[in-house]
């Protein structure tokens, strides 16, 4: 049997951030997306945006150096990086509204093969109140990606044909990063471009709820 080991939240992260071009502007959303600010190489610029109201914060701060009022959507502590600013919520939106955002990457409950995001609900004791920023950010960011495990801890695929929860929005993701695999979601389908090492197209297929398409797969 092969031997395989997903890629740690963390992992997931890094991974992401290399495929960032130098230069974006970029959303995070809460869970494995807020990582990435950890692990970008400080030599490269890319320019986080906050839907609270900051543009250019950095990682996470060390625990004696907090700024209590320095926050991210996720009311997380951040850093502000070089050049960062601040401002209104409302002009916050304006910008996410506008078309000025290059990507945003979310987590997500479920991934149909047409791209559509299910990340607000499940419908079952949920604490979220609304579908809140995700919906703003998914109409007008140039680009959605997708971090999230392949599958529930109950070990059910979160890539499928359709979803079953309800949608933040219909055909917005492009590209999913999981602990497994990087797929891009085109035409309907989901092409596998990157596998981790020791997974099998085979296991991964089992772990997805929908078909894949294997074209030019690599091995991270």
């Amino acid at each position: 049997m092969t031997d395989f080991k997903p890629l740690s939240r963390k992992e997931l992260a890094a991974r992401i951030a290399q495929d960032i071009p130098e230069g974006w502007y970029v959303n995070l959303g809460i869970g494995i997306p807020t990582l990435i600010a950890d692990v970008i190489p400080a030599e490269k610029e890319i320019i986080l945006h906050s839907e609270n109201g900051v543009l250019g914060f950095g990682p996470a701060p060390a625990s004696d150096k907090i700024d209590p009022w320095l926050i991210n959507a996720g009311k997380q502590h951040v850093t502000l990086r070089p050049g960062g600013s601040f401002f209104h919520h409302a002009d916050s939106f304006a910008m996410i509204r506008g078309g000025h955002l290059d990507l945003c990457v979310l987590g997500a409950f479920e991934v149909s093969s047409s791209g559509d995001l299910a990340n607000w609900a499940t419908s079952e004791r949920d604490n979220a109140p609304a579908v809140g920023g995700a919906m703003d950010l998914v109409a007008g960011t140039r680009r959605v990606w997708v971090a999230t495990e392949h599958t529930t801890r109950e070990g059910l695929p979160k890539l499928v044909k359709a979803c079953s929860y309800p949608l933040t929005a219909p055909g917005v993701v492009s590209r999913i990063y999981t602990n497994l695999a990087i797929i891009e979601v085109a035409n309907g389908n989901f092409t596998v471009k990157e596998m981790i090492p020791g997974i099998t197209k085979e296991i991964l297929q089992e772990y997805t709820g929908a078909k894949l398409l294997f074209e030019e797969v690599q091995y991270a």
